[in-house]
């Protein structure tokens, strides 16, 4: 078995973290399906599914690495909402608490002058840019809805947001991607 370092440490913790985003954003989706608004519906469904595939990476990557690992339980989500524009709040700052904790993997495969790591994590740092970057023009556009939530539905009929091809350049998960 390898070297385990702060690194591998963080990265079991991400594993959990990558979950919880994703049954977070399977709870807003559902909100939003259950208020008749299909559109942001699939966009956060599409979002859980995402958070579940990085969470897979980070299992292959520690498979990869002869690490041990244990597929963790995830934190409480919040499923209480009134209006989209508190959904995508919530959507926004979770992407950007993951940036953090991805700057902080980066760093720690640094300390550890663990190259591999390092690189393992570049792809996040890059992902992590476009996740923030979406959601807050999907907060933009939500704030200037106001009430009328319809024209948040018309923006995403109308505008490409966020990657719904492939990677190829993204890291393998355990199982494949979804």
């Amino acid at each position: 078995m390898a070297t385990e370092t702060a690194f591998v440490a963080l990265l079991r913790e991400q594993i959990r973290h990558e979950f919880t985003a994703h049954q977070q954003y399977i709870a807003i989706a559902a909100w939003f399906d259950q208020q008749d608004l299909p559109r942001l519906a699939a966009h956060f469904y599409a979002q859980s599914v995402e958070e579940r595939n990085h969470a897979m990476m980070m299992v292959r990557y520690l498979m990869d690495r002869d690490w041990h690992f244990q597929i963790p339980g995830v934190d409480e989500v919040r499923n209480d909402f009134e209006e989209p524009v508190d959904l995508i709040r919530l959507a926004l700052a979770q992407e950007k608490t993951v940036t953090g904790q991805i700057e902080t993997l980066f760093r720690a495969a640094r300390a550890a002058g663990d190259v591999l790591s390092e690189q393992f994590m570049l792809w996040f740092l890059r992902e992590q840019v476009e996740e923030v970057s979406t959601m807050n023009t999907l907060l933009a556009i939500a704030d200037r809805a106001g009430e009328d939530w319809f024209q948040i539905e018309d923006h995403l009929a109308r505008e490409a947001v966020g990657d719904t091809g492939g990677d190829a350049s993204a890291p393998t998960a355990a199982g494949g991607a979804l």
